[in-house]
């Protein structure tokens, strides 16, 4: 497993501001998995594939699942790279050297074996698929905070994994102590 990052972004939350400006990103809360001087990846963790489940992905890719799957939603993780697949998962899980640890809690996997490990009952506890990705090149992200595009706040395994997709966005901002409903897509200036 890779070693954890010194950036102070990796392993946070990215929480879209009302009138971002980009609909793709409209009240999405992102994982930050990487960050550094080249750019910035990430996954969008409350946009689940309407029509996508865990079972038909695998299938549509030869994997057999031995019993009952875990419940394990499809997200949509960002507008890069569509067909890209991504587990985000709880840190009990390592597949060798293909597991990125992003932090403590959380790792990233982007290959096949830990699909398969999850179709036979020996992924991690938690987990989340995300096809696509969210990306930004060097400085992009950076200038996107100062431009008060996102909030960034702590993320948990609560609202990463949670069930509540579209609860996701407010209970993110809750946790950095704000109200929802006080927030406004008008910037000032002072």
């Amino acid at each position: 497993m890779n070693e954890i990052s010194e950036s102070p972004l990796c392993g946070k939350l990215l929480i879209a501001m009302p009138g971002m400006g980009d609909p793709r990103f409209d009240r999405s809360v992102i994982f930050v998995c990487a960050h550094s001087d080249e750019g910035a990846l990430g996954l969008i963790v409350n946009k689940p594939t309407p029509d996508l489940s865990a079972r038909d992905l695998l299938e549509q890719l030869g994997i057999t699942p031995a019993g009952d799957l875990p419940p394990i939603n499809v997200h949509f993780g960002g507008p890069v790279e569509h067909g890209r697949g991504f587990v985000l998962h709880s840190a009990d899980y390592c597949s060798d050297n293909s597991t990125m640890q992003v932090s403590t809690s959380f790792g990233m996997t982007a290959t096949l074996d830990i699909l398969e490990d999850i179709a036979r009952g020996d992924g991690p506890r938690q987990s989340l698929l995300a096809l696509g990705y969210s990306g930004w090149g060097p400085g992009q992200l950076e200038d996107e905070l100062q431009r008060n595009g996102w909030l960034t706040g702590d993320a948990t395994p609560e609202i990463v994994f949670g069930s509540d997709a579209r609860g996701k966005w407010e209970e993110a901002l809750k946790s950095i102590g704000i109200d929802p409903l006080m927030l406004s897509s008008e910037g000032g200036r002072a």
